[in-house]
C-alpha cells in the first residue's frame, strides 16, 4: 500500500475532527495556522477537495490574499517604521475586509475573492465564488495569536529586531495592530495548529519552499525574511495549543508525530 502524503495524512485527522461540527452557523470557518512551509496550503487544498467531494461548497481564504498593497505598506514604513515595508506581519494585511469576505461568503452570490501576488508583491487577480458557501478553510500563520504584554516586547528576540528595531518602535506596532485582528480570529469556529519542532527549521522549510516555486530569494533573504515572524512564531509553538482544537505535531521533515 503507497505511503500517503504528509499533507493527506493531516487531511485525514482535521476531516476526521470535523464529523458532525460543520453542521452549525454558515460559513463555518475552520482555521488552520502553521509556521511557514508547514504545509498549510497543501492541506488546505486537499481537505477542499474532498468536501466538495461530499457536496460542501467549500471556499479557501489565506491571511496573505489579505495584504495591504505596496504603497500602503510604503506608507507604513514611512511614517512608522522601515521594516514594514515587508509584507507578513500584524499590521500589513486588511483584517476588516477578512470579516467582510466571510460575512459575505455566508450569502448567495459571486464573492471575488482576494488573490495576492506575491511575486508582483501586490494584489493579483480576485477569484470569484459562487455562494453560500457551506465551509470556509482559512489559513494564516498566525492565526490565533494574542498581543503580548509590554514587558515581553523589552527584549529583541533576534539579530533583526537588535539593529533594526533597537527602539522597539517596530515590535509595539505590530502588537498593539495584532489587537485588530482578534475579531476576524474569534470568527473561527474550529482551529487547528500545523506545530513545527521548533523555529529553528522553518528556515529551511522556507527555503525549499522557495526553491520550488522557483522564487528569486537567496537564502540570506529568506533568513532575513522569516526573522519578522520569530517573535509571533515562537508565542505560538508555545501557546497555540491552548487556542486550537486540534494541534497536529509535525517533525522536522514535516511527518506527523504520533
Amino acid at each position: 500500500m503507497p505511503v500517503q502524503p504528509p499533507g493527506n495524512l493531516a487531511a485525514d485527522l482535521i476531516e476526521a475532527a470535523l464529523d458532525g461540527r460543520a453542521s452549525g452557523r454558515r460559513p463555518f470557518v475552520l482555521g488552520i495556522c502553521g509556521a511557514q512551509g508547514s504545509g498549510k496550503s497543501t492541506v488546505s487544498a486537499e481537505l477542499a477537495r474532498r468536501l466538495n467531494a461530499k457536496g460542501k461548497a467549500c471556499a479557501i481564504l489565506s491571511l496573505d490574499d489579505l495584504y495591504l498593497d505596496g504603497a500602503r505598506r510604503r506608507g507604513l514604513a514611512e511614517t512608522v517604521h522601515p521594516l514594514l515595508r515587508t509584507r507578513g506581519v500584524p499590521g500589513t494585511h486588511d483584517p476588516a475586509l477578512g470579516l467582510r469576505l466571510i460575512e459575505a461568503l455566508g450569502a448567495p452570490g459571486t464573492v471575488a475573492l482576494p488573490r495576492f501576488d506575491k511575486a508582483a508583491d501586490e494584489p493579483g487577480t480576485p477569484e470569484p465564488f459562487e455562494g453560500p458557501a457551506d465551509i470556509i478553510i482559512f489559513e494564516g500563520w498566525c492565526l490565533g495569536a494574542r498581543p503580548q504584554d509590554a514587558a515581553a516586547l523589552a527584549e529583541p528576540v533576534n539579530a533583526l529586531e537588535r539593529e533594526r528595531d533597537p527602539e522597539g518602535i517596530w515590535r509595539r506596532y505590530v502588537n498593539a495592530a495584532l489587537r485588530d485582528y482578534q475579531p476576524l480570529f474569534d470568527r473561527i469556529d474550529f482551529g487547528v495548529l500545523l506545530a513545527a519542532p521548533d523555529f529553528d527549521v522553518i528556515a529551511r522549510w522556507r527555503t525549499e519552499q522557495e526553491r520550488r516555486a522557483g522564487g528569486p530569494m537567496t537564502d540570506d533573504q529568506i533568513r532575513d525574511f522569516i526573522a519578522h515572524y520569530q517573535r509571533l512564531t515562537e508565542q505560538l509553538l508555545r501557546k497555540g495549543p491552548d487556542w486550537a482544537d486540534l494541534t497536529i505535531r509535525l517533525d522536522s521533515e514535516r511527518r506527523l508525530l504520533a
